[in-house]
């Protein structure tokens, strides 16, 4: 995020179908030590699916509040954190060492590690940004506290490399970007941002991710759009999002807030649209705006125990970090063996004591379409359905057997589909530890 960020999109967002895109290959990284892109979407070095549900933190401004921050943002439930570095042409560099610290602390943290380049932030149009092709010559020079990390740590090329000038140029140059970090040896999962200041309104981004994952020789570049002011009501988020998802490239939103100086995003719809489709988030940031824009610190003076409405919303709210982050399987988290990421089920339950009402999301994650799905769950105790929609339930003692309608029976690849039940029950209502989706069993978040 810039401190003062240009306005973004005029007009409405065109009505272009998702054939824009190309087909993309699976990436063949399977065997990849780290963290590696499969049929568009994020998995780990267990093979698992990974979400990223966590917040940014501006290390290269306040290095002393590192530490301590860390820790404070796994306490908060976070899984991940990307982490604001200098490469010494705008801002003090952050050298190897320094680096090296960091991503020691997210280790210990348990929290994956975003490493991303900040100066190159509005490139084009603010005076002081560099090119991309100096953020490539920072991460070479740090490459020591980069290699061997590969498990717990993606590189974030640049941070919003273009503002709204030259923002065509952004296809070639990140291309060139990922091509010399491939050349030097760097085989981390990368994050490439969008331009116009990350959010994208001329749509540069979008229209030539294909291209831009083709190029990489390892197949493993994800892509970060940055939802701010342009990303105002539920229509413009769900049809950026759906379109990388439909295309299955891998996108993740990398900063977002609640408010803005250049327009109120809807927060709300951003992070309901990026846990239906499985679309991880980083909220924008843990603490210490300034110029104008201190309504985006999650916490007040990096104290945890002043979570101001901004950060309450991002932790507690729905879809939020609290409820939805689940830790990486490398560090013992996930979904378990044999749960490649073909299926995942979030089960958001409300319960009143003697009655209950369950919002049930199931995502594909597999490269296939479902027809006429089939999921299977177990009551944990005394629950009886007495109402579905979007679906059709049989219930067998507290064995539960769900289908579709004829309006849900397709399961797209990457897509999801969402039922409701409601019921009543007798004594602990919890949520079901496990669901099968014809015969897979699935991660629950």
């Amino acid at each position: 995020m810039r401190r003062t960020r240009a306005a973004a999109m005029t007009g409405a967002l065109l009505a272009v179908c998702a054939s824009l895109f190309t087909a993309i290959p699976s990436a063949q990284a399977a065997d990849s030590p780290g963290f590696h892109v499969q049929d568009g979407r994020l998995l780990d070095a267990t093979g698992q699916d990974f979400v990223m549900r966590g917040v940014n933190h501006a290390h290269a401004w306040y290095p002393d509040r590192t530490d301590q921050a860390l820790k404070d943002i796994k306490a908060k439930g976070a899984n991940s954190v990307r982490v604001v570095l200098a490469t010494g042409d705008r801002w003090a560099k952050n050298g190897t060492a320094d680096v090296t610290h960091v991503v020691e602390q997210c280790k210990q943290n348990r929290l994956v590690c975003v490493l991303e380049a900040h100066d190159t932030t509005g490139y084009g149009e603010a005076g002081a940004a560099v090119p991309l092709s100096k953020a490539v010559d920072y991460w070479l020079s740090v490459k020591d506290a980069l290699v061997g990390q590969e498990k717990y740590v993606l590189i974030n090329i640049g941070n919003e490399p273009y503002g709204n000038t030259n923002y065509t140029a952004w296809t070639a140059e990140t291309k060139t970007a990922i091509g010399r970090l491939r050349a030097a040896g760097i085989h981390h999962a990368l994050m490439a941002d969008a331009p116009n200041w990350g959010q994208d309104w001329s749509f540069t981004m979008r229209d030539n991710a294909a291209q831009v994952f083709a190029a990489d020789p390892d197949r493993n570049t994800l892509f970060d759009i940055h939802m701010y002011g342009v990303y105002d009501s539920p229509a413009k988020v769900t049809d950026y999002l759906g379109r990388f998802v439909a295309a299955h490239l891998p996108l993740t939103i990398g900063e977002f807030g609640n408010k803005h100086s250049d327009g109120d995003p809807d927060e709300d719809a951003i992070m309901a649209a990026a846990q239906t489709l499985g679309i991880g988030y980083l909220g924008w940031s843990w603490s210490g705006n300034g110029g104008g824009v201190e309504y985006l610190d999650l916490v007040r003076n990096f104290d945890a125990n002043q979570l101001s409405d901004w950060g309450t919303r991002l932790f507690d709210g729905p879809n939020g970090i609290r409820s939805t982050a689940k830790e990486a399987g490398v560090f013992g988290g996930g979904t378990g063996p044999g749960q490649q990421g073909s299926c995942a089920v979030t089960y958001r339950l409300s319960d009143w004591g003697s009655s209950f009402n369950a919002d049930v999301t199931t995502r594909n994650t597999s490269a296939r379409e479902t027809l006429d799905w089939k999921l299977d769950f177990t009551f944990s105790g005394r629950q009886k359905i007495n109402s579905v929609w979007n679906a059709k339930a049989v219930q067998s003692g507290t064995d539960v057997h769900i289908t579709p309608e004829a309006w849900t029976r397709s399961l797209p690849a990457g897509g999801s589909v969402g039922f409701g039940l409601s019921g009543s029950s007798v004594g602990p209502n919890t949520i079901p530890g496990a669901f099968v989706l014809n015969g897979t069993t699935c991660a629950v978040s």
